[in-house]
């Protein structure tokens, strides 16, 4: 960049300010600080990063993978008593050797520490989460334990009622070119396994449907067990307690699900021909995939969707999308310092090439191919302070060879006490440095997943680990259910319809500052997601075009209306109404009442929405009330 591009870009910031255009979450790190916006933000993640941060800079307990050595340090200073699980090889004790009675073959699952301690934990009952049993329209409940368990007695291998083994499940439109055989994996692998705890984990294969999506959050859901294994539950395989019956959890509109499915899988030729795994016969991700066909309708209603989806269904999270081709770095950098302090995960990627899949490019970098960001510091050089990323390859090698790269020369520009501090290495780990406008330049797309207190006080009773202690920001969560309904005059369209937007459901909340450090701002995320429009693609009933307007009240049980509007223009709004399932807005405020208004873009659509807000500060006591 030239003098005269960098005196610009200085002056088009302070322009900025002064006519307060900068996104509130830039604003919550620089105030009204008058310099220069960069330097200010580098100076505050500098300020940040906690003096014990092992090398990592400012991360979290999530990002950086932690959980898994605390949890392992349980189980080798024998904190973690086990009861019904073999602590060497994370089989359970006692349990049928289901295989040998069908005369199939199969393995054991192969346990993280995360996997071993999460198993005898459900194994022993010292978890159990509240989940509710998926049942589909017309259909009885299946419950996964009881239904194992009569298999087993009756020496049968279990059948799906709810999700038959024909193209009933696996199309609804447009029907499959071969013909199908539907196999279990015994009769397609020798012996087959479920989770393989090691690099094959990682290796997603897309099949003949367009899910890409699906297969990228997979990926990402993969690199954290904490997580994993709450879609995944270990207390399934293809040897303990076989019968063909396997269970995985999601989130569904505001609550966990547990759908049940059989292990029959679609093939053509012998050959799985959907998801499928680079290491062949490790089959979680076949069967989630079947698993989530089911959730939805068929398979073929998982053709397009955006991973954002599909990592709020694996987490319950509240996912933000960021194209990094069109978002200014000052943002996505406080964004992620932000996310680092509150406990969210972040994944990127570059866009695919679309005639060779996962192609490694020059630069060490693999296009199609999901990375995780595990943490963000600062360095200092001979000429200027650096921002510098830490991202994750989950295949373990495979690393940026580019500048701030392990052999990069520009680490002969940090003095060696900083280097010992960050503890730089030259070790071909797949985790490596990346200074901020490299990652710009080279990826395309990051996911930030805001997770919820809810969902970190349910991995401490899954894990033992106390994580609101290593994790002393969390998001807190609030929700609430409704519906645009034009029969109820309800549907009253976006903010263009003058005469009818204030007729959609309004929703008010008091958000309140809980400490001096909060400099009176609070940061909250706000989302609106539309229910029930995958399942109804069948029907013709494609996403709506959704989003939703925030408005500053000066007190309680005050309505937004058309009056008020003419005067009153929203503090936070949606800039772009899209036919995605949510839409999602950030931003930071000073504490006081507010009122949430949720819409369609055009009036009289009708549909159920779930309106979600995330904070960083505590609520008024009573629940977002409809107004």
């Amino acid at each position: 960049m030239s003098d005269e591009e960098v005196l610009n870009n200085e002056d088009e910031q302070e322009e900025n300010i002064n006519n307060n255009n900068l996104p509130s979450i830039v604003k919550e790190f620089v105030s009204d600080y008058t310099g220069s916006i960069w330097d200010e933000l580098l100076r505050q993640l500098t300020a940040l990063i906690p003096r014990d941060s092992s090398g990592r800079g400012l991360t979290n307990i999530f990002s950086s993978g932690a959980l898994e050595s605390l949890v392992g340090n349980l189980i080798s200073n024998a904190s973690h008593e086990f009861f019904g699980v073999n602590s060497e090889n994370g089989e359970i004790i006692g349990a049928l050797a289901g295989n040998a009675m069908f005369n199939l073959g199969g393995e054991n699952n192969s346990l993280s520490s995360i996997g071993k301690v999460v198993l005898d934990n459900i194994v022993s009952g010292k978890f159990k989460r509240e989940c509710h049993s998926y049942v589909p329209l017309k259909c009885q409940p299946l419950y996964f334990y009881e239904e194992r368990q009569k298999c087993l007695d009756e020496n049968r291998l279990f059948e799906d009622p709810q999700f038959p083994a024909n193209n009933s499940s696996i199309y609804y439109k447009k029907p499959p070119k071969s013909h199908i055989v539907w196999l279990r994996p015994a009769k397609i692998f020798a012996n087959p396994r479920l989770i393989v705890n090691g690099k094959s984990r990682f290796d997603v294969r897309q099949g003949s449907l367009g899910n890409c999506w699906f297969l990228a959050a997979a990926a990402t859901l993969a690199q954290r067990d904490e997580l994993f294994y709450r879609v995944v539950p270990p207390d399934q395989s293809f040897t303990e307690n076989y019968a063909g019956i396997f269970h995985f959890q999601f989130w569904r509109y505001g609550e966990w699900v547990d759908v049940v499915i059989d292990d029959r899988l679609p093939t053509v030729n012998g050959k799985l021909i959907y998801m499928s795994s680079q290491d062949g016969d490790e089959c979680w991700g076949p069967l989630l995939e079947k698993a989530y066909a089911k959730l939805y309708g068929t398979y073929e209603h998982l053709d397009g969707g955006t991973t954002t989806e599909a990592l709020e269904d694996f987490t319950g999270g509240l996912t933000e999308f960021y194209d990094l081709t069109s978002t200014d770095k000052t943002m996505i950098l406080a964004m992620i310092m932000k996310g680092m302090q509150m406990g969210s995960l972040f994944a990127c990627s570059i866009d695919p090439d679309p005639r060779e899949k996962e192609a490694q490019l020059a630069n060490g970098l693999v296009r199609g191919h999901a990375y995780s960001v595990t943490g963000v510091h600062t360095v200092e050089t001979d000429k200027e302070k650096v921002a510098l990323l830490r991202i994750r390859n989950p295949w373990g090698d495979t690393e940026w060879n580019g500048d701030w790269s392990d052999k990069s020369s520009l680490w002969e520009q940090v003095d060696q006490e900083q280097r010992e501090k960050m503890e730089f290495r030259i070790k071909e780990d797949g985790e490596f440095w990346m200074c901020l406008d490299d990652f710009m330049a080279q990826f395309a797309n990051l996911d930030c997943c805001n997770l919820s207190a809810d969902v970190m006080h349910e991995i401490t009773e899954m894990t033992e680990i106390e994580v609101m202690e290593k994790q002393s920001k969390q998001w807190i969560q609030k929700s609430a259910d409704g519906e645009w309904c034009s029969r109820k005059g309800t549907a009253g369209g976006c903010s263009n319809n003058e005469n009818t937007f204030c007729t959609n459901p309004q929703y008010e909340t008091y958000f309140r500052a809980t400490s001096p450090s909060s400099n009176d701002k609070c940061t909250v995320i706000a989302a609106v997601f539309q229910k029930y429009r995958r399942n109804q693609l069948h029907r013709g009933l494609d996403m709506l075009q959704i989003g939703l307007s925030v408005y500053k009240m000066s007190g309680p049980n005050e309505k937004v209306t058309a009056e008020m509007m003419k005067t009153h223009a929203p503090i936070a709004s949606t800039k772009l109404f899209v036919d995605y399932r949510e839409a999602v807005v950030r931003f930071t405020v000073p504490p006081g009442y507010y009122v949430i208004v949720p819409c369609t873009f055009e009036p009289n659509h009708d549909a159920e929405f779930l309106l979600r807000t995330f904070s960083n500060v505590e609520f008024d006591k009573t629940r977002l009330r409809r107004r």
